[in-house]
């Protein structure tokens, strides 16, 4: 059975790999309905703004994991 710090790295690492899916569907699916409905850019650019965040989360959290998971 895997210890716990192990664990915890991986919870944190499968929360990622959720957060990076979703905000990829999210975001193509906002691109898409903008496009559909004809929205203004101004809708895509919160999109796109809402797509970054999420991303630039994950880049951080995934840094924070290699950094402080034991070598």
């Amino acid at each position: 059975m895997a210890d716990k710090p192990d664990m915890h790295y991986a919870r944190r690492a499968r929360l990622v790999g959720i957060v990076l899916a979703g905000t990829m569907v999210l975001w193509l699916g906002g691109q898409w309905l903008g496009g559909r409905m004809d929205w203004p850019p101004r809708f895509a650019l919160l999109f796109d703004l809402a797509a970054a965040a999420g991303f630039i989360w994950a880049m951080i959290v995934t840094y924070r994991i290699s950094r402080n998971r034991p070598k």
